[in-house]
Parts: structure tokens; sequence; C-alpha cells
């Protein structure tokens, strides 16, 4: 992202008080980014190329039955 990256702004959204999921998609694949973007305040992790059926498996985990 130009100004910001996701990090800084989760970072911001969760000091605001928001707390809805965030999925972090990034092209970082390496071992240890899944466990660095949740200990940043993210929910969960895809890593890029983005299959469409993890996409849908993680939004399915995340969204709220009951909206």
């Amino acid at each position: 992202m130009p100004i910001m990256d996701g990090l800084e702004a989760t970072a911001r959204l969760r000091k605001k008080g928001v707390n809805s999921p965030i999925i972090a998609l990034t092209a970082y694949a390496l071992a240890g980014d899944m466990e660095k973007v949740l200990e940043k305040g993210m929910d969960d992790y895809i890593a890029k190329p983005m299959k469409k059926e993890l996409l849908v498996q993680k939004l399915l985990r995340w969204l709220d039955p009951s909206d």
C-alpha cells in the first residue's frame, strides 16, 4: 500500500477498537510470516498466489452467520 502497510493499518484499526476480522493477503510465504501477522493483530493469513477455495474457506470461518 502506498501510505502504510497492512500491519500498520491493522495496528491503527485495533487501537481505535475495531474488532472486525482482518485477513492478511500477502506475497510473503516464508516461515514465520503467518505468526508475524497474527502477533500484529490480524486474525488470519493467505499467501499469494491465492486459491479461490482457500479464500472461501477463510471467509466462511470469520463471517458471522447471524449478520
